[in-house]
């Protein structure tokens, strides 16, 4: 443990000893180094992997009958296909240019893995809320993922070409003008300081934006209360309703569930430990999630106490993180606490259950090497969150997209002044608009590149090389 922490703070923060203004200037070097424009930069490398390619292999360890259901998201738009194409754009992201310093990443930061979430007190929070690829990293591969997908949603909502680039555009300079204002403060005030949604959404400046906004939060609030129609308590026992194909019974994998639950819940720390031990698990069921974690072993588990009261827990397989071939290996050996601790750095305001999780392997083989039987698996588990209180960051008309590309960045900021060096990343960008005017650039490019590579894949799967089910929405 001791090894996996000092890793920690060695790949994020190696200025320790150097004070804010100094560390500001040793950013403003940077740039003679990797000149802020050449971000601009995207052309495919000689000897690109083939997408498709790529895509199938990653399938390899998944849940084969739930594969066409990945595959048949992915293939509605460009801005589906990158969703679900993690792996793809992080062996792209490699050959970009990379001014040094790195950050706890999301690693599959796009507009659709911000949302909200309910805090302790009940206060709608905004923050990155997937963190399945969160591995340390240079800092300027999520401003990219995130800004190629403002684009290619923006074209999808029908904005014009110049608009849809300005959205990049405005997202990489909030994040600037946010990186400024932390690094003045000191790491406590940095580290406590979560965006209330409902502050942020009256600063929007667009009113039709706001108005729906707000509307849609009022609602799903009020779904977060009442268990997103999940439980049927009749007949006495309260058990987990199936809604197909989303929400659905796997027989053949429920073992592996129940018995990586029952792991979590006796490995607990012992003040968490004290609150399980008032429920037990009365049901599981497998539910599909995201677009790129589709065919992975994801549950919910339903507990509950001898009265009635239940919890909803959420149970979700980690694997190794698409930056790793390219960022360098996690630190963690089980994928779940990579997970667990990279969503620990990079949140606000973090969920007390959050932990993590494996199932044995089978004999002769080690934890990192997972059959499609569920042995060998690595989890974490989270309180269940209500997908659509979550989906607020993505379930906007065209015309909110402006405000709420500003909120992103804002947001993005905040995640890697946690655990990178604010003043020096706030060094390296700058005042002006030359990062976030080659940001813009870049994601443009990016998002013509996924195009290309959107038709490929659509490509092979009217050749029957990809199967696809058309059941289910993102």
């Amino acid at each position: 443990m001791d090894q996996e922490h000092a890793a920690l703070r060695t790949m994020q923060w190696g200025h320790r000893s150097l004070d804010r203004a100094e560390r500001h200037r040793q950013g403003v070097a940077l740039r003679r180094k990797t000149m802020r424009a050449h971000h601009a930069q995207w052309h495919a490398p000689r000897g690109r992997p083939d997408p498709v390619g790529l895509l199938a292999r990653q399938g390899e360890s998944r849940i084969p009958d739930l594969l066409p259901v990945r595959y048949g998201r992915m293939m509605a738009s460009p801005f589906a296909f990158l969703r679900g194409a993690a792996v793809v754009m992080a062996s792209d992201l490699a050959h970009t240019p990379a001014a040094g310093p790195r950050v706890q990443a999301c690693g599959d930061c796009h507009l659709a893995n911000f949302g909200s979430y309910a805090s302790p007190e009940g206060t709608p929070v905004f923050d990155i809320n997937d963190f399945d690829e969160t591995l340390p990293a240079p800092f300027e591969w999520d401003i990219k993922r995130l800004g190629a997908s403002l684009v290619l949603a923006g074209r999808e909502g029908g904005l014009p070409e110049h608009r849809a680039r300005e959205l990049a555009v405005s997202m990489a300079q909030s994040y600037a003008m946010e990186m400024k204002h932390l690094a003045v403060l000191s790491p406590l005030e940095v580290w406590g300081n979560p965006i209330d949604l409902s502050a942020a959404i009256a600063a929007f400046s667009d009113r039709h934006a706001r108005r729906r906004a707000e509307t849609l939060l009022r609602a799903r609030m009020e779904s977060a209360r009442c268990h997103y129609g999940l439980i049927d308590e009749e007949g006495g026992t309260p058990s987990l309703r199936a809604h197909p194909p989303l929400v659905m019974r796997l027989p053949a994998h429920e073992d592996t569930i129940r018995h990586a639950f029952a792991r979590y819940v006796a490995t607990q720390p012992a003040e968490l430990a004290v609150l399980l031990d008032r429920y037990v698990l009365r049901d599981v069921i497998f539910k599909v999630v995201g677009i790129g974690s589709v065919g992975t072993f994801c549950a919910i588990g339903l507990f509950a106490t001898p009265d009635g009261a239940t919890l909803l827990l959420q149970i979700k397989e980690a694997q190794q993180s698409v930056l790793a071939p390219f960022a360098g290996a996690s630190p963690f050996h089980n994928q779940g606490q990579r997970v667990v601790v990279g969503q620990r750095i990079m949140q606000a305001e973090t969920d007390i259950f959050l932990g993590c999780t494996h199932t044995r392997p089978q004999s002769g083989t080690g934890p990192a090497t997972p059959d499609l039987s569920g042995a060998g698996r690595q989890f974490y588990v989270r309180r269940l969150k209500d997908a659509r209180l979550a989906a607020i960051g993505a379930d906007i008309a065209p015309e909110g997209l402006a405000d709420y590309a500003r909120l992103y960045g804002r947001t993005l900021a905040r995640a890697h002044a946690r655990s990178g060096d604010g003043a020096f990343i706030s060094g390296y960008l700058g005042k002006g608009r030359v990062f976030s005017d080659a940001i813009g650039c870049f994601s443009t490019r990016y998002a013509d590149q996924t195009k290309v590579d959107w038709k490929m894949f659509t490509k092979a799967i009217r050749a029957g090389t990809i199967p696809v089910s058309h059941d289910g929405n993102p």
